[in-house]
């Protein structure tokens, strides 16, 4: 059986939705016992917050905003008709402009001045509280008549006060020999709070006021700070939005769940968005990795092919070389030959002319004065097409035209990739071109250096040199004059078909004498080429690098401010590699030929002049 529900219980937040935090509209209830308007709560379900599956997937099912009570089919609401009529029912009493002192306006004053005056001041103060949205406290009362009438009245055993002061009130205004007056509630008596007339009893638990030691019972929305009642009756707050503080709290508290709903779904699509980047990510690394090999292969069996058709042309070449020498051997063998036979014939004309035996030389000389029967050889002769350089011609018609076609692959590769072209405002690198010029003071003895300062090459023996501290006496490098320490800067080295090379900036502090360790902790940022096709960036261990374009000019580039060290294919227009650190001294270029190799690697290291990419 339903107990009458005593005033000290009842709040304006028991009858305000939590959603737009206004009275009640149409109020209906969820299962887990919560209220909220019907439009309000349909409008949480239905839109992003209020249905969530497993993890952000799978069937939808149904929070609620207070208590995160899951419900996985949504629930079936009716509007609760009490708390309707109730609700209702204030808002009539509120747009009437019922008095917010608990008083009609007129009424019968008390005849007892002292308990009169006392229960004044208790309501003056308690009306001074109240707020533009607070709760009435005549609607208060109403509501609390409404809750009691639905059952039979029982008195609650801890507001006896609150009985015995009815009674006696009505013994006060009642003669003896009148009749009864038909049952009434007793009337409503707000929460105790501190008054004008002393202290009244604070809510257990609560913290006190610094200032006045009272129970921090009510917030002030203009401060966003807790105070007591004596606070409120300032001039520190007087004329500010002041609210029960645990109405507040319940307020904040829906805010910060329907809040904690909105980021859960923002985390859950983030978190899909980032897995949906990472998957799509490896798709392309996947999808590169697969057009590489593709590419390698093709372009590896063009190269096969292009040797195999070297080979049939030198072949073609080999062929008609071998024909034309068969011919020639065929025709000299046989002027060989006659030549043989016209000169023994000479000869015996040459003895039948001394001989004095006159008939001997009557008896021969019809046989031999005969001419005899001799060849034309005045048509004949040797002839190649070879001689004409028509295979040459051919060959480099058609190279000339494959070149064009090859020219054209990369930009239609990026045109069907829908890759963007660079933006011709970029500055390019060669933008930062310097001059460059090789220190022979700082070179191995081993260095010859050219007399413009530009090209480095590595001889046979030690030259005698002069024993500089700057000088490096193991290792076969040298620095360039030029040093930086800001800036961006670009310079090119032809390194041709060399097969050992190092190529980069060094600090200015390095140690140059005896051994050497090589790495950025150690001031050396270079590219390395080991016997022809191994490249790599020398850090501790070396970082071992894949060139798929063998490079004959190497192109590098320093940011000295943001600790950059970049090197370029340039023919091909490649980055081959970066390597970012912190430039803390002067950086001079770094150029190393490395030993000849018993002549396989005695090309020159050559500094080029910049010319910009078209």
């Amino acid at each position: 059986m339903a107990m009458a529900l005593p005033a000290a219980f009842l709040s304006e937040d028991q009858f305000t939705c939590s959603i737009c935090l206004d009275v009640f509209r149409n109020p209906v209830s969820t299962p887990c016992g919560h209220s909220f308007c019907q439009a309000c709560i349909s409008s949480y379900w239905d839109g992003p917050g209020g249905g969530v599956g497993a993890g952000g997937r799978g069937a939808k099912s149904y929070q609620c905003p207070l208590c995160k009570e899951s419900f996985r089919k949504r629930p079936e609401l009716h509007i609760n008709r009490t708390l309707k009529e109730i609700t209702e029912r204030f808002k009539e009493m509120a747009n009437a402009g019922v008095p917010w002192d608990g008083r009609d306006g007129g009424g019968v004053e008390n005849p007892n001045s002292h308990l009169h005056h006392h229960h004044h001041l208790a309501l003056t103060s308690s009306s001074s509280l109240q707020r533009p949205g607070e709760m009435p406290e005549t609607v208060l009362a109403e509501m609390m008549t409404r809750f009691q009438m639905l059952s039979t009245p029982v008195p609650h055993p801890q507001s006896p006060g609150s009985v015995n002061a009815h009674q006696s009130f009505q013994a006060q205004n009642h003669k003896p020999h009148d009749p009864p007056p038909p049952y009434s509630p007793p009337p409503y008596s707000p929460p105790r709070r501190y008054t004008l007339s002393g202290s009244i009893d604070s809510p257990p638990n609560l913290p006190l006021c610094p200032t006045h030691m009272r129970g921090l019972e009510f917030f002030c929305r203009t401060d966003n700070t807790c105070v007591c009642c004596t606070c409120v009756e300032t001039a520190e707050h007087r004329g500010h939005n002041i609210i029960p503080a645990k109405r507040e709290w319940h307020i904040k508290k829906s805010q910060l769940g329907i809040a904690e709903v909105e980021l859960k779904d923002q985390i859950c699509e983030r978190e899909r968005k980032v897995e949906e980047i990472q998957n799509s990510l490896r798709e392309i690394q996947a999808a590169a990795e697969r057009e590489t090999e593709g590419a390698v292969c093709v372009f590896t069996k063009l190269i096969s092919s292009l040797e195999r058709c070297q080979a049939e042309v030198l072949e073609v070449l080999e062929m008609t070389r071998r024909a034309a020498e068969h011919k020639a051997k065929g025709l000299l063998r046989e002027l060989e030959e006659e030549l043989t036979e016209l000169r023994k014939r000479r000869t015996t004309l040459s003895e039948l002319a001394l001989s004095e035996d006159c008939v001997f030389f009557l008896k021969t000389f019809s046989a031999l004065s005969t001419p005899p029967q001799a060849k034309d050889w005045s048509n004949v002769s040797v002839v190649s097409e070879l001689t004409s350089g028509v295979i040459l011609r051919t060959v480099n018609q058609m190279m000339e035209r494959f070149q064009e076609e090859m020219q054209k692959l990369p930009e239609i590769c990026q045109r069907s990739l829908a890759v963007p072209r660079p933006n011709p405002k970029v500055r390019r690198v060669q933008e930062y071109a310097a001059d460059i010029t090789l220190d022979p003071n700082t070179a191995h003895p081993r260095l010859i250096i050219s007399a413009d300062g530009k090209q480095v090459h590595c001889g046979e023996r030690h030259q005698v040199v002069p024993d500089n501290p700057e000088r490096f006496d193991r290792v076969v490098c040298v620095l360039a004059s030029q040093g930086f320490n800001s800036g961006r800067h670009y310079w090119e080295v032809e390194v041709g078909g060399k097969t050992d090379w190092d190529l980069g900036v060094a600090s200015r502090s390095v140690n140059r004498k005896g051994k050497i360790t090589v790495s950025p902790a150690n001031g050396y940022w270079f590219l390395s080429l080991r016997d022809r096709t191994d490249y790599a960036f020398r850090t501790e261990p070396s970082t071992n690098l894949t060139v798929n374009l063998r490079p004959s000019r190497i192109g590098i580039f320093v940011d000295c401010d943001k600790g950059l060290v970049s090197f370029y294919n340039v023919e091909a227009r490649l980055l081959i590699y970066t390597f970012t650190d912190i430039f803390s001294d002067t950086i001079h270029p770094f150029f190393s030929p490395c030993t000849n190799k018993s002549g396989r690697n005695e090309a020159p290291l050559i500094i080029c002049p910049i010319a910009t990419w078209e």
